[in-house]
């Protein structure tokens, strides 16, 4: 009995290391990138130098706010509808969204962009 509890709180604590399979196949459908290329790309722009970002252990910035739970998420920047295609366009030029926004243009590719925005929605 005791062993049971053990297996079925191990796996219940390892369900929450990051997100389903289904929520990365319906990221990846609704950005059309690919959240394990998003992952690598967050981490290759320098994202989390200033943001908390889900299932990356090294991000525990605040300089910008958090990005946990982005599918969840009704607005981004306080003001875009939280969809794909937005979410990609602010990854990709935050100050056309907000002239006077902190986040820097980082070059961030269309590519990129979209891995990025698929990486981010994968986590509910």
């Amino acid at each position: 009995m005791k062993l049971r509890l053990a297996l079925v709180s191990l796996a219940a604590l390892l369900a929450g290391c990051g997100p389903s399979t289904e929520a990365k196949r319906w990221a990846s459908d609704v950005t059309g990138g690919d959240p394990e290329r998003g992952r690598t790309a967050i981490q290759h722009y320098g994202c989390i130098a200033c943001h908390t970002v889900d299932g990356i252990r090294q991000s525990e910035a605040l300089v910008g706010p958090p990005l946990t739970r982005f599918a969840s998420r009704s607005y981004i920047a306080g003001n875009l509808q939280n969809n794909a295609a937005n979410l990609t366009h602010f990854i990709q030029h935050p100050r056309e969204v907000h002239n006077d926004s902190a986040m820097p243009e980082t070059g961030v590719t269309d590519s990129d962009a979209r891995d990025i925005a698929s990486y981010l929605y994968s986590f509910q």
